[in-house]
């Protein structure tokens, strides 16, 4: 037992001596971290759509919304049939347990939103089947299924190769879906609220960013484990195809951005829109000790000052809503 590793095949049921107990840490930290949709308050949000947003922010937000609840759906797919099955800590799948709960919770968020924001029958449905009628939105859940489907006949990490074939599973649902594909959509959520507009979405939002980065964090962590545990796992040909992933998790993000911005919304550029995902693309790199490739700053002044400063006291003001205080901020730019 003591020289099993995180990656070995098996269901190891063993809690004590506990092999990895910073995952019971964050599995503790999420239960801490509870919240619930009936919380969010849309009444305002419903005003907004109706008299204070352009047709352009409209289908901004017609589209941002058929995405998340898509996004969600297929990050919770993958957690249980590749993470949960292949990382062989009982302590860990605890955190992953917890983490299926959040994904599910999210997609009621985001169901609750495409609810309450879209009222046309037909509109709605077309929303809620993104990943078939809307081509960016395919785009981008087409690169998550390539990813998914590469390990998906896996049954177990028995080679070196099976497990590179894993970690870059892990590391691309982390740093390119979660992590680059959902942190744009913050953004443009982020940006209405700068201009005062959709109060609920963005309060739902800062529980959801909350989420996410925990998320990335306990993927890091299993990483960072993994790669203590078997170094060999990890070369400078792996680092060369997880820049190419994040390259490609850009691009498209891009044909999104194209899609989402296509009205003109004043204060958005695509340009300053892939200045950001370059940017959040090098943090991600950094997180995984590769070296940045783009050089990019954050163009978005609104996410640095105004929001994270929102999300960093947003807990210290709202722990009367959870079963417990939470410690501890989110950092817009910490590497997480």
């Amino acid at each position: 037992m003591n020289n099993m590793k995180l990656l070995d095949p098996g269901f190891n049921l063993t809690l004590r001596p506990m092999r990895y107990p910073t995952f019971y840490e964050m599995y503790k930290d999420a239960i801490k971290n509870t919240w619930t949709v009936d919380e969010v308050d849309f009444s305002r949000d419903v005003t907004h759509l109706q008299t204070k947003l352009t047709p352009a922010e409209r289908h901004l937000i017609n589209r941002l919304v058929a995405f998340f609840a898509t996004g969600d759906s297929i990050v919770g797919n993958n957690l249980v049939l590749n993470l949960y099955k292949h990382i062989n800590a009982p302590e860990a799948r605890l955190y992953l347990s917890r983490q299926l709960y959040e994904e599910a919770l999210h997609v009621q968020f985001y169901l609750t939103l495409l609810d309450t924001y879209i009222p046309d029958h037909d509109e709605r449905a077309r929303a809620f089947a993104a990943v078939e009628n809307i081509p960016s939105i395919k785009k981008k859940a087409d690169f998550c299924f390539k990813w998914m489907d590469s390990i998906n006949e896996l049954d177990k990490l028995e080679t070196i190769q099976d497990r590179r074939r894993f970690v870059m599973n892990l590391i691309c649902f982390a740093t390119c879906v979660e992590g680059l594909f959902f942190f744009a959509a913050f953004a443009y959520v982020y940006f209405l609220r700068s201009k005062g507009l959709l109060d609920g979405l963005a309060a739902g939002t800062n529980w959801v960013f909350r989420d996410e980065s925990c998320h990335m964090n306990f993927a890091f962590k299993v990483i960072e484990t993994v790669r203590k545990e078997e170094p060999e796992l990890f070369d400078e040909r792996m680092n060369q195809l997880v820049t190419e992933m994040l390259k490609e998790a850009v691009d498209c993000e891009m044909t999104f951005a194209e899609d989402i911005l296509g009205g003109g919304i004043a204060g958005l550029s695509l340009t300053d829109m892939r200045e950001y995902l370059q940017f959040i693309a090098d943090l991600r790199l950094q997180s995984l000790n590769i070296k940045p490739v783009f050089g990019s700053k954050n163009p978005f002044s609104f996410m640095e000052l105004q929001d994270v400063q929102e999300l960093t006291n947003f807990f210290e003001r709202r722990v009367s809503a959870y079963q417990m205080g939470v410690s501890g901020q989110v950092a817009f730019d910490e590497s997480f």
